[in-house]
């Protein structure tokens, strides 16, 4: 299986997972992005097959049943995720390297499944004050969301250890210098 990697990232919402991910997207060519299942709504400008494949509940309970699914979870209630087996032979096919940008027990169940064709990666803010302020000034949530997003960071955060790396966000530019050095160690 050794050339089918795997890239996992991994943190709490409004950590800077997503600008990370798009960073190492546009500097390594041989990264595709695996897109995630769901059966939350669209936000904003999103389209099905870009950001994520939406579906019914419905839909994903009987891809369940069907084994389609590497992995899945029900991150928030009725809220699934998961990375279809499909979506992965379509990224190994063309002989690239499968990015994930996934919450952290996806990301666990992920890396436990690759083992050493996986790099994991847990990004985290330099502390749940500084995240707070970002998902703030973020202005895309409720303050009921955010105090639930802070919980779930809080916890977490506990289960960093189980990354093959930590990268603490604190200034950005250094965080993407930081993991594009350790993408180019792990896919070259």
């Amino acid at each position: 299986m050794s050339n089918k990697k795997a890239l996992i990232f991994s943190a709490p919402s409004g950590a800077g997972k997503s600008t990370v991910v798009n960073h190492l997207m546009e500097t390594f060519p041989r990264l595709d992005f695996s897109i995630t299942a769901t059966t939350r709504p669209k936000r904003g400008n999103e389209e099905n097959g870009k950001e994520y494949y939406f579906i019914s509940r419905e839909e994903f309970l009987e891809l369940i049943e069907r084994d389609a699914f590497v992995e899945w979870e029900e991150v928030y209630k009725d809220r699934y995720y998961g990375t279809l087996k499909i979506e992965l032979e379509r990224i190994w096919n063309g002989n690239k390297v499968a990015v994930f940008d996934v919450d952290v027990k996806g990301g666990i169940n992920l890396k436990k499944k690759f083992g050493s064709d996986a790099l994991s990666v847990f990004i985290a803010p330099p502390s749940l004050e500084v995240l707070e302020e970002r998902l703030r000034k973020r202005g895309t949530d409720s303050p009921e969301s955010i105090k639930e997003r802070l919980a779930k960071a809080a916890i977490e955060m506990q289960d960093a250890s189980h990354f093959d790396v930590v990268l603490v966000n604190d200034r950005l530019e250094d965080t993407l210098d930081k993991a594009t050095e350790i993408v180019a160690a792990f896919i070259l």
